[in-house]
């Protein structure tokens, strides 16, 4: 029906089966022939920034150049000798933002409220279009003709003269009381 052979798809499979197999370092899925992305251990101490938790339970950088191992040997020595540039980049070791740094503010308030008003605009305009295109005309019993009609027929109707809209009328002056 689609023109596949038996031997076409046995073929197909056979690769996909051996590029499974034979796969270097990563895991392969043979149904999807891409790589799979590492996986984080979470049992290991990870690193991050905060105010509320000023110590990391570990470095910032782990894995040091030479330039960064001669620098911490200097550390161990007397810090009078140390530069202010070495001294900043024995802290960039340990931590990546200064406290200055993790209390700078983003301004991440602003795209939150172009966002709010956009979806606001955006609803504006469909329920204008909705007015216009979807909903039926208002009833004319809305208008302000229409309701002093009404008003008028109950006033003569004389509807709950004791408490209600007739006991408020002054039949003889035609006036509100």
């Amino acid at each position: 029906m689609l023109g596949v052979t038996a031997g076409h798809v046995r073929t197909v499979l056979a690769r996909r089966v051996t590029a499974a197999l034979t796969s270097g370092g990563g895991v392969r899925m043979a149904s999807h022939s891409h790589e799979v992305g590492d996986t984080v251990d979470m049992s290991k101490p990870l690193y991050y920034d905060s105010v509320g938790y000023p110590l990391p339970d570990r470095p910032y950088k782990e894995e040091l150049s030479a330039a960064d191992k001669s620098l911490k040997q200097k550390e161990k020595g007397p810090w009078s000798q140390l530069t202010k540039e070495e001294k900043m980049a024995l802290y960039r070791l340990k931590f990546n933002l200064t406290y200055s740094e993790m209390k700078q503010p983003t301004y991440e308030w602003k795209t939150v409220l172009g966002g709010i008003f956009f979806f606001l605009g955006l609803t504006g305009l469909l329920f204008w279009w909705q007015s216009i295109y979807v909903y039926p005309e208002r009833p004319r019993t809305f208008d302000e003709d229409w309701q002093a009609k009404q008003l008028q027929r109950m006033l003569d109707m004389k509807i709950n003269p004791v408490e209600g809209l007739s006991s408020k009328w002054d039949y003889e002056k035609r006036q509100w009381k």
